[in-house]
């Protein structure tokens, strides 16, 4: 289904006054044509208008049904006895066939998104609106019209294996927008609804390339070649990975994905505990291994220099308990306990 724009004008304000001023004439013929059935002289005028008159005042509000008012960024996709006939888009004051229905069947379905509907909408009988329900579509208490501002889209946390196996909660924030009306229509059943669940299949198809941290020999980019992708480290790549993904399949609903963000990331709360110690270790480690290769330069510096200044003369063996009694006080958690030796050198 293509999109047509229909050339309607913004001749809202003139029909108005059009169809008023002719309520007006028709009240004029009902007082005239009263007025000639008391004269007596004009018995086929004055029933003829007065017939006239009466049968405008009980159809007349039809026309009225044909005027359509849209703010900037809306449009309104109406059909006629079921055909596709156009799509009202800028905002204005407009005037369609009367018999001209809109068609919206996400008007109805809230999703935790922003310019979305909020809450359960009343009709004008006064019953409750939900989604999923086909009479909503049918109520007159409902807004037909579609938004093309952007909106963000905020799915709920899923929680997804990473490709280790390790579960992790991830939430996504989609920014996108209407850009097709008639797809959007006619293509999908529920368009809102289509999105949000293309946008979990899309991060579930995505986020078990990665793993969480980097890991060695996995291969990200799908090249056969191991790299450091991940989704901690490279959250811009798997983002818009993860928009591409999205758009290819919504592009069919006539939808355009603007962003795509990452709102939340953390290991599953089975694994959460043992990942933190994993990641302690692996600092420690990390700390040790600094403090371990700074205290042997340190060692071999002052070896150097004691040798290179004749201070003192050491013998191998004397060598390695100095080398043994430097790394345990350069190494130590705690301050080393000095001990004098009031005696002789050796």
């Amino acid at each position: 289904m293509k999109e047509k724009l229909l050339s309607t004008r913004k001749n809202g304000m003139g029909m108005l006054f059009v169809w008023i001023l002719a309520y007006v004439a028709a009240i004029v013929m009902i007082i005239f044509g009263a007025i000639l059935l008391e004269a007596d002289d004009g018995d086929i005028l004055g029933v003829l208008l007065l017939i006239i008159g009466i049968i405008y005042c009980i159809l007349g509000w039809i026309p009225f049904l044909g005027l359509k008012i849209l703010k900037p960024q809306e449009a309104l996709v109406l059909t006629l006895f079921g055909k596709y006939l156009g799509t009202l888009k800028g905002d204005g004051f407009y005037w369609v066939n009367p018999f001209c229905s809109a068609v919206n069947p996400a008007a109805a379905t809230k999703l935790r998104q922003s310019g979305d509907v909020s809450g359960d909408r009343k009709s004008i009988f006064g019953a409750s609106l939900k989604s999923g329900d086909e009479s909503v579509n049918l109520s007159l208490g409902v807004d037909k019209r579609i938004s093309l501002k952007m909106m963000t889209l905020n799915n709920d946390k899923q929680k997804i294996n990473d490709c280790l196996g390790n579960p992790i909660e991830i939430g996504i924030a989609v920014i996108w927008r209407v850009v097709d009306t008639a797809k959007a229509v006619f293509d999908v059943d529920n368009y809102k609804e289509y999105l949000s669940l293309q946008c979990d299949t899309a991060l579930r198809n995505i986020v078990r390339l990665y793993p969480y941290d980097v890991a060695p020999g996995v291969d990200t980019t799908g090249d056969g070649v191991a790299d450091e992708g991940s989704l901690r480290g490279s959250s811009e790549i798997v983002a818009q990975r993860i928009k591409d993904e999205i758009q290819s399949r919504v592009k069919n609903a006539g939808l355009e994905i603007v962003e795509a963000r990452i709102t939340c990331l953390a290991y599953a709360p089975e694994i959460a505990a043992a990942m933190l110690q994993r990641q302690q270790a692996s600092a420690v480690v990390d700390a040790r291994k600094l403090i371990v290769d700074g205290a042997v330069g340190m060692v071999e510096m002052a070896l150097e220099q004691l040798s290179a200044k004749n201070v003192v003369e050491l013998d191998d063996e004397r060598k390695a308990a100095m080398v043994s009694n430097l790394l345990v006080v350069l190494c130590g958690n705690h301050d080393a306990q000095p001990v004098v030796n009031s005696g002789s050198l050796y």
